[in-house]
């Protein structure tokens, strides 16, 4: 049985916010909420890498181990999702989460916590596939229809990919095999020559893998 997985190649990402608006988009999503979102560290400095971040779907979910009403299950696929009907809104998965997968949308004038919403792998929640009442909820069920997330599939320099666990890493694995061969010309050192490399104070063997 295949484990859906997200990756993302911070080398590749060019923070062109292509996934953000793509899950939005697609997923109906409650304003003030945003299932996914990248994040650049080292802004403006050299060594600066951007980052697409949503629910990992983790194997072992912190936020399924702390939630006290148990709304998160997880599918055959090993996608993890949850009931919003059961969902209390407490904010213990939010806190448990290392990537702040988990938002909580700002119900009533006093900003008080509605239900927990967050990144489906576009495989909708417990209600039947692809129904009006799933779509309401959890956005469209895209799995059911054999497609994979739109946020990677709509990635334009594939610097976000999602499907298979396994075949997920196969591709990743290729990547940085490439970009670790000897002698090949890739990157800056192929767009500015050996000026660049010496402007960055970089041998030729360091940029040509960046």
């Amino acid at each position: 049985m295949a484990r859906m997985k997200f990756l993302l190649d911070a080398k590749r990402c060019i923070e062109c916010n292509g996934c953000v608006t793509a899950c939005k988009n697609e997923n109906n999503i409650p304003w003030g909420v945003n299932r996914r979102r990248v994040v650049t560290i080292d802004d403006g400095s050299p060594g600066e890498r951007s980052i697409s971040v949503a629910c990992m779907h983790c194997s072992d979910a912190p936020c399924k181990a702390v939630c006290p009403v148990d709304c998160f299950y997880v599918t055959d696929d090993g996608v993890v999702l949850h009931d919003k009907d059961i969902c209390i809104g407490c904010g213990y998965c939010f806190f448990a989460c290392p990537f702040g997968a988990p938002q909580f949308p700002k119900d009533g004038a006093f900003g008080d916590r509605g239900k927990m919403d967050k990144c489906t792998f576009c495989a909708g929640g417990p209600e039947p596939d692809n129904s009006a009442a799933e779509y309401q909820k959890y956005g469209r069920n895209r799995l059911a229809e054999g497609k994979l997330p739109l946020c990677a599939e709509m990635c334009a320099t594939k610097a976000l990919i999602a499907g298979d666990g396994d075949t997920v890493a196969d591709i990743y694995r290729e990547r940085v095999a490439y970009r670790g061969a000897a002698g090949l010309s890739w990157g800056w050192g192929t767009a500015y020559g050996g000026r660049q490399r010496r402007a960055r104070g970089v041998d030729n063997k360091t940029s040509s893998q960046d």
